[in-house]
């Protein structure tokens, strides 16, 4: 495992990090959530992912088990959460949103629920456009003063929005946004590389990129419908459905894949592995940040390391870069 800078920190996360969204409650418990993180551990990741709407906070609990019961020394590695949607299924206004309030509740609300003394990075899940982006960077500068959280980011905001982040902070002295978490993989690429490639200059802002495989669908598995147990036919999950399969922008998508799987199987090359592959051929990419249901699965996305060799192949990633352009 190799490890990349979050940005323009100090701070060393692996290439390849995991995450529990949608799996950890519903699908993972905390039996098999610690088998998956003592795998990781072995691999060499050291950043793991979560957020309080994921589940509605259960999906750190599990998280929080797992850590535990594997008793690693926490200085050996970072765990996230994020803030925005809340973890009750009908939120009071003070219980979502990213007001000085809430910010605050729902660390100290994560930290329960993670068994820890601190968040490694914790992240503003969505913008919010009801709070003043200052009364935002107050807040988080303060968690950081009090040693609650160490980093501070976004997730899914406007470029300018972030910009207006950090143009708060450095008028007002405090500590800015360190990094972004957006989606990332070969068909969503339009606000990673061009959207932001203005933060990634001004602020050299660091990344904990989500969703490589786009919801399963590089895998090619939704390309004859949708298979039983997969995401896309979890209860709650319709919506993810309708974007896949049931639209015409999921059909062109489809095509898209098929094209993509072509490409890999041409090259004798693993779908899943290619693609998650390909995301850290961006160097703004500070980790790719996977997910899984089971071991296997698990270990086959460890195992996209395999497939960097491949991609200095320059015909290769040229046709990758087609597929989704």
């Amino acid at each position: 495992m190799k490890y990349r800078k979050l940005g323009n920190s100090g701070l060393k996360l692996s290439e390849l990090s995991f995450g529990s969204w949608v799996t950890f409650n519903k699908q993972v418990d905390s039996k098999l959530a610690e088998q998956m993180f003592g795998t990781c551990l072995d691999s060499g990741v050291n950043f793991f992912d979560n957020a309080e709407g994921y589940e509605r906070g259960m999906s750190e609990v599990v998280m929080g088990k797992a850590l535990k019961a594997l008793d690693k020394p926490r200085d050996s590695y970072c765990v996230s959460s994020k803030v925005f949607f809340g973890a009750h299924e009908n939120p009071m206004p003070t219980q979502m949103g990213l007001s000085r309030k809430h910010i605050t509740e729902a660390c100290h609300q994560a930290l329960k629920r993670l068994q820890v003394d601190y968040l490694d990075l914790y992240f503003c899940h969505r913008a919010d456009p009801e709070t003043p982006i200052g009364e935002t960077v107050w807040a988080m500068h303060n968690l950081i003063a009090q040693g609650k959280i160490l980093y501070w980011g976004t997730s899914e905001w406007a470029a300018q929005e972030i910009d207006q982040a950090y143009k708060f902070a450095a008028e007002n002295n405090l500590t800015p946004p360190t990094m972004e978490q957006p989606q990332y993989n070969l068909l969503d690429r339009k606000r990673f590389e061009i959207e932001y490639d203005p933060i990634f200059k001004q602020y050299g802002t660091g990344t904990t990129t989500w969703s490589p495989l786009a919801s399963g669908a590089l895998t090619g598995k939704y390309l004859k419908g949708i298979p039983e147990g997969s995401r896309a036919s979890l209860e709650g999950y319709e919506w993810l459905k309708k974007g896949m399969i049931d639209s015409d922008r999921g059909q062109e998508r489809m095509k898209r894949v098929a094209s993509y799987i072509k490409i890999a199987e041409d090259h004798n090359l693993s779908p899943s592995k290619l693609a998650i592959a390909w995301c850290l051929l961006n160097e703004n990419v500070s980790t790719v940040i996977l997910g899984a249901s089971s071991l296997n699965q698990l270990q086959d996305n460890l195992d996209s390391l395999d497939c960097v060799e491949a991609l200095k192949d320059e015909s290769l990633v040229k046709a990758l870069n087609n597929i989704g352009s």
